[in-house]
């Protein structure tokens, strides 16, 4: 019987916009955002209310940012989170928020509105993933449901040709329906089961100070074609109130793109 994932019921049939919070709009977190707003837009046109997004990001925009991520000329020494998130309001009629920082790396720091019911990690560190993790299993887990109850972390990584895309559950179990026709799954692995990030050395390359230097480390459009295949994943969450992939594998260089089968 093929593998199936039913999304949490409440992400369907919320009282609210379902509460994102974005880590990183750099290269992949750039393009993901403005799928975000699409698919934001979409979700309101088939009388769902929506999403309402948080955007965590320290940096500003640099000259080597401008060609490889959505950001201008005009946009040098603003804030990146600030940045987006005020165009994209502007340009959507949103109101989203915009975070000049760094998300919480502890427990203790991460306060309620910081806890969101899709967490989406676009950043280029093993260890704020860490991090990341031991913040969400860390909030209890029960049968209530609201904006500040997370759900699912879906993460975003790559090197220069190549990447990765997890969808994962915090809860230990999402409730699954009975099902003759599939066999349902109610726990889906985050990206820090599918990688011992603990095992990998990691070394900082350092910032690019020119966008020919910034695409040695990533291709042109490596992360805009991850952005697109990842933001379809919750595309089909949200549409299809079931998923029967987790995730995919992508090669650029081969034009290879894998699925990551539950």
């Amino acid at each position: 019987m093929k593998r199936v994932h039913y999304i949490d019921n409440y992400l369907l049939n919320p009282q609210h916009p379902v509460t994102v919070n974005l880590i990183g709009v750099g290269g992949t977190g750039s393009q993901v955002l403005t799928n975000l707003a699409r698919l934001d837009v979409t979700l309101r046109a088939l009388n769902h209310p929506g999403l309402f997004v948080t955007v965590y990001d320290p940096d500003v925009v640099t000259e080597s940012n401008i060609g490889r991520q959505l950001f201008s000329v005009s946009d040098l020494g603003l804030n990146k989170a600030q940045c987006l998130v005020t165009r994209l309001n502007h340009f959507f009629g949103n109101d989203w928020q915009a975070v000049p920082k760094i998300y919480p790396s502890n427990v203790h720091a991460a306060k309620d509105k910081e806890i969101s019911n899709i967490t989406i990690t676009c950043t280029d560190n093993i260890k704020s993933r860490l991090d990341m993790w031991k913040i969400l299993k860390a909030v209890p887990d029960n049968d209530y449901r609201d904006y500040k109850t997370p759900l699912y972390w879906l993460d975003f990584g790559n090197t220069q040709t190549s990447g990765q895309v997890v969808l994962g559950t915090v809860p230990e179990k999402i409730k699954q329906p009975k099902s003759q026709q599939y066999k349902t799954v109610g726990s889906l692995k985050v990206i820090t089961r599918y990688v011992r990030y603990a095992r990998v050395r990691e070394t900082d390359s350092g910032p690019s100070c020119s966008l020919a230097e910034a695409l040695e480390k990533q291709d042109l459009f490596i992360n805009s074609t991850l952005a697109q295949l990842g933001c379809n994943l919750l595309w089909k969450m949200f549409r299809h109130g079931m998923i029967e992939h987790q995730g995919l594998y992508l090669n650029l260089a081969t034009m290879k793109v894998n699925p990551i089968l539950i």
